[in-house]
């Protein structure tokens, strides 16, 4: 049988469920315990419900699918092995209006299994036990929500300290309820705080397993159930932060990536001769000097510009931290709406969690300004497509334009172009709109305007130029005049 996918909610108990008195729950068969979690309601009277369930789910029945003589058999056994076989949580069987009591045979098949049987009564609707199960995981997620949001305002206040690397151990220990430690690059505990365990050995290894393998995370459980979790720092010197913790709750994960992404900070490149030499390469671009001779002290030759938009507006700059460090870069601009990152060429960016990219292609410093309007409009085209991650000049395939000398074809565009050069949006519009194949909306999308302004820009572009924008051939040069422009 395949593994049953549980569905990316948060958890409930079915203790909870039971608890609510006003729906008058029974459990009469199955495993006991505090143990069972919902991640759903299901409703089916499917005789194999198996192929409708994702796993976790309170499945409810009123049974319509049983036939009359279906205790005699091994209809019971079958029908609950298959909800258990896809990881259903719970079994809820309503006694009207097709059956007065529940059936012992299913009862009996529950308690052979271990899956919970809970007896719905009949003044009490599917309905009725359908929202309070997703009433409680909305709880269960605004508190989830909530404890992450006060975990991460009670991180920063503690990287704000004196003592921040510490204070921001001590903070993580408390909010998870276990033991922090910071690790250096030999794997020496450099610093640490809560009540020291007998997981003190496994978390150090799990930390040297870490940093031989080069990952980013890793975690384990200990035969006593302590739960053990390690992530690299993201400063490239080899500091890992290890945490311990008896129970795991949802957004732990969370919160100790957020304490990672700090401490990243607090023993980063910034304390380093790195970060000096950035700071001395900003003062020399302010004083006048060149990018191509400040390029050596930010460590390459050949860079590529990132735009990133968030999922959700963010002005956060640990979330944009954490983004710099999963492209593998410090030089980042934050903006209200769209974050810019430096990346040196060799380090290939790729789609981040949450994160909309548009990529420049490779360019010299001294093209780092053209490079950031490629990322911008890769960007855009990244929006209009909703793809995570788009590349200026993707296709990489070489081309009719190549043949064309670079002069030349700049010249031919100039000239082409010239109606609309008193006029950028529309150069833009009519750009954007050529790229994305005449699609109104996806242009719309792309250049964050109504639909009607890009059919009127449109329509002044095909004016000016003189154009028949629906003949393909008018398309195809345009869009050769657009590329050298």
């Amino acid at each position: 049988m395949p593994d049953s996918v549980v569905p990316p909610t948060p958890p409930v108990p079915l203790a909870a469920l039971l608890a609510r008195e006003e729906l008058a729950l029974r459990q009469i068969a199955g495993l006991a315990g505090a143990d069972t979690v919902l991640h759903g309601a299901h409703t089916s009277e499917m005789a194999d419900p198996y192929p409708y369930l994702l796993g976790g789910e309170l499945l409810l029945t009123a049974g319509v699918h049983i036939a009359e003589a279906a205790g005699s058999g091994t209809y019971f056994d079958d029908y609950v092995s298959r909800i258990v076989a896809a990881g259903g949580a719970a079994l809820g069987f309503g006694v009207a209006p097709v059956h007065d009591t529940v059936p012992r045979a299913l009862v009996a098949a529950c308690d052979h299994y271990g899956l919970p049987l809970i007896e719905v009564p009949p003044r009490t609707t599917f309905a009725a036990v359908a929202r309070a199960v997703w009433d409680l995981m909305e709880r269960a997620r605004t508190a989830g929500l909530r404890r992450v949001t006060e975990a991460q305002q009670s991180l920063a206040a503690a990287a704000s300290r004196p003592d921040p690397v510490p204070s921001v151990l001590r903070q993580l220990s408390r909010r998870l309820g276990g033991r922090a430690v910071l690790f250096g690059p030999e794997g020496a505990e450099i610093a640490a705080a809560g009540t020291a365990t007998e997981a003190e050995v496994p978390l150090s290894a799990l930390v040297r397993r870490l940093t031989a393998r080069g990952s980013a995370t890793a975690s384990d459980t200990t035969p006593s159930g302590t739960h053990l979790a390690a992530y690299a720092l993201g400063t490239g010197q080899g500091f890992v932060l290890g945490v311990a913790a008896p129970h795991r709750a949802p957004g732990d994960h969370t919160i100790a990536s957020v304490a990672s992404v700090l401490l990243s900070l607090l023993t980063g490149e910034h304390q380093s001769r790195t970060g000096a030499d950035r700071s001395s390469a900003l003062v020399r671009l302010l004083l006048g000097a060149p990018p191509e001779d400040v390029a050596p002290l930010l460590g390459g030759d050949r860079w590529v510009v990132v735009h990133a938009a968030p999922d959700t507006p963010v002005s956060d700059p640990v979330a944009a931290s954490a983004l710099g460090a999963g492209l593998g870069s410090a030089l980042i601009d934050l903006a209200p709406e769209v974050v810019r990152v430096l990346v040196p060429a060799d380090r290939e960016p790729a789609p981040q969690a949450g994160w909309t990219l548009g990529v420049s292609a490779p360019v010299a410093p001294q093209d780092w300004s053209a490079a950031d309007t490629q990322a911008a409009r890769a960007l855009a085209r990244a929006r209009a497509t909703r793809a995570p991650l788009v590349r200026h000049g993707a296709s990489g395939r070489p081309g009719l334009a190549e043949l064309v000398p670079r002069e030349e074809a700049e010249a031919h565009a100039r000239t082409l172009l010239a109606p609309l050069a008193a006029n950028p949006a529309l150069t833009e519009t009519l750009r954007t709109w050529l790229s994305l194949h005449g699609s109104w909306d996806r242009t719309a999308v792309a250049l964050a305007v109504h639909r009607n302004t890009v059919r009127q820009r449109i329509a002044r572009c095909a004016a000016l130029l003189d154009a028949d924008l629906d003949d393909p051939d008018v398309r195809m040069e345009l869009w050769f005049g657009l590329r050298h422009l």
